[in-house]
């Protein structure tokens, strides 16, 4: 279920009823468009309103980054202790997942969830120590900003010029029973920003300077209305879905064509996600090996990218598929048309020369011999690394 911002006892309410059904713990997602629009003070508000009405709730792991309202309501709760790394000399924390599961509460509020963990931890990832947490029958309620959400990662670069490096994964969103939207007017928050609510006063010019620019606010602003509004028409379309039991239609699939060492494949893989999730579809990403590709033939490099890119296709929530052909193009047709696919998607080739002139170039010829389906030949331009 999706929803917009509400009263806290409202909140706390409708998370509780989810919490009591089922064996597998509960997610609830609260998603903001930049540091300070309130993601971690609202989770702890919700914490104290389920605390009042009995859960037994507790904090996994909670940053206040200095941020004296946000500590003050950590106050009343209980804090399951960190771990204690060392990392080229310095001590780092993290969540300490072992306690989490020890302690077993009904809720556990889990901050940061794009976090990347030290090397040593039990997870690479945080939201990873989550599903790991909710596995185990323990509900958490959990805060991330959309500019971490994978399939964004390139439309983020080229709006904001800033590459983020730690994301989520689309496919785990889609996972989550609750979404709440954190949003707030761009302008409240440069001022909360300039009252020092969000950083310390010597941070302040170069968050005003790079991220926290209008444009740059405004525009992930927008991108998380978009992703809660496209995730509650996701939610309709599933439990209509659902009532219905009638099949989806055969142009509801979505494929990527991914060759073994396409510059931008991220880039693709991703707008594939994207286009999957608005048409609420399945998806595959489909590599076909030729006999210059086998593995005994490949160059190394290409190798690395191209299982690099596999996992990071099953990450967004793509069925990987492997094909063995020498000709790729009556391979992916034979696959699309038997798995009812509607849409393909395939990078703009970069062969030049007589290849391209005479249209023998692999997205060229889908174009031409795929008359019953549709193809998109998607333009892969540069984007800040």
């Amino acid at each position: 279920m999706t929803e917009l911002t509400d009263r806290p006892e409202r909140r706390a309410e409708e998370f509780l009823a989810l919490v009591r059904q089922g064996k597998r713990g509960r997610l609830k997602l609260y998603i903001g468009f930049a540091a300070g629009v309130g993601k971690t003070y609202r989770m702890l508000e919700e914490a104290h309103a389920l605390r009042e009405r009995g859960v037994d709730i507790v904090i996994g792991f909670v940053e206040t980054h200095g941020r004296a309202e946000t500590a003050a309501l950590i106050e009343g709760l209980e804090v399951v202790p960190r771990r204690t790394f060392e990392y080229r000399g310095v001590e780092v924390e993290e969540m300490d997942v072992d306690r989490v599961l020890a302690r077993k509460p009904e809720v556990a509020v889990v901050d940061e969830l794009a976090h990347t963990n030290v090397p040593g931890s039990r997870n690479r990832k945080r939201w990873q120590d989550v599903e790991e947490l909710i596995g185990a029958g323990i509900n958490v309620i959990g805060a991330f900003n959309v500019q971490h959400l994978e399939s964004l990662n390139d439309l983020v670069a080229r709006a904001t010029g800033v590459r983020v490096r730690e994301t989520i994964p689309d496919a785990w969103l889609k996972t989550a029973d609750q979404v709440v939207n954190l949003d707030l007017a761009v302008e409240d928050l440069e001022e909360r920003l300039r009252a020092g609510k969000i950083y310390s006063s010597e941070k302040i010019p170069q968050a005003l300077e790079r991220f926290f620019q209008r444009g740059n606010l405004a525009t992930l602003r927008e991108l998380a209305l978009r992703e809660v509004a496209e995730s509650l028409e996701r939610d309709t379309i599933r439990r209509e879905s659902s009532a219905d039991a009638s099949p989806r239609p055969a142009s509801s699939r979505v494929m990527v064509c991914m060759s073994s060492y396409p510059p931008r494949a991220a880039e693709l893989l991703r707008r594939g996600s994207r286009v999957a999730g608005r048409l609420n579809s399945d998806w595959f990403v489909v590599y076909v090996e030729t006999p210059e590709e086998a593995p005994d033939r490949i160059d190394s490099e290409a190798q690395r990218h191209l299982l690099e890119n596999i996992e990071r296709a099953r990450t967004l929530g793509a069925e990987v598929v492997r094909l063995r052909a020498a000709d790729p193009v009556p391979a992916l047709l034979d696959f699309a048309r038997s798995h009812n696919v509607g849409l393909l998607l395939i990078g703009r080739s970069h062969q030049s020369g007589l290849r391209r002139l005479l249209g023998r170039t692999v997205d060229l010829r889908l174009v031409r011999e795929a008359e019953d389906l549709d193809v998109q030949v998607v333009a892969l331009g540069e984007a800040p690394e």
